[in-house]
């Protein structure tokens, strides 16, 4: 009784890496595909955008809030890029 508890041990293991050797060759891949998704950027009017300077133009030298602008006009540009490039 001993030889054939043996024997399916084996063929368990025998089993188990084969199935593990099938599964490194699918054809699949493993990872979820990752899907770009493009920011909207609204877009303001001429007027707008003229207050929006004029305001900035008060503002103390070395402003956090300029600085802030600064970076999201980065932002809208990179945003603008990502919709071309879909």
């Amino acid at each position: 009784m001993k030889y054939s508890v043996g024997c399916s041990t084996r063929r368990l293991a025998a089993l188990a890496i084969a199935t593990i050797s099938l599964t490194a060759c699918a054809m699949g891949g493993s990872e979820p595909r990752i899907v770009a998704v493009c920011p909207p950027v609204v877009e303001y009017s001429r007027e707008f955008q003229a207050r929006a300077a004029e305001e900035l133009g008060m503002l103390p030298d070395r402003s956090a809030i300029a600085e802030m602008l600064s970076d999201y006009a980065v932002m809208r540009d990179q945003a603008r890029a990502c919709r071309i490039s879909q």
